[in-house]
Formats: structure tokens, sequence, C-alpha cells
């Protein structure tokens, strides 16, 4: 049985709240790690393209009222 199986097999045996419990601690962990890759590519210029995006669209009177 491989590790992963192993935490299915666990996974499964939890109580509701538990089991509740689990998946918003794992959200909450999912949420950091997607912030922490935010901040990198921010950091590193890879979402620079959507300021300029944004900057060409609000210069050339494109955007619109959401």
């Amino acid at each position: 049985m491989t590790q992963i199986d192993s935490i299915k097999a666990s996974i499964e045996s939890l109580s509701k709240e538990d089991f509740v419990n689990l998946r918003e601690w794992i959200a909450e962990l999912d949420w950091q790690h997607w912030d922490e890759q935010l901040e990198k590519d921010v950091a590193t210029g890879k979402l620079d393209f959507l300021r300029d995006e944004a900057t060409s669209a609000k210069e050339n009177s494109k955007l619109r009222d959401l």
C-alpha cells in the first residue's frame, strides 16, 4: 500500500466532523500555497502582461463598467 492509499483509507474512516475539519484545513492550506505562488509570480513579473493589458484598455477607452 502506498502512502497515498494509506492516507485515503484513513480519511475514509474519519467521522463526519473530523472529515469536515480536514477538508477545511486542506482548503486553507491550498489557498496559502496559491497565495505564495501568486506572490512569486508578481515578484518575477509573470503577471505584468495583465497590468499592461488593463493600462492599454484604459488608455484606449475600452474599459466598461461591470
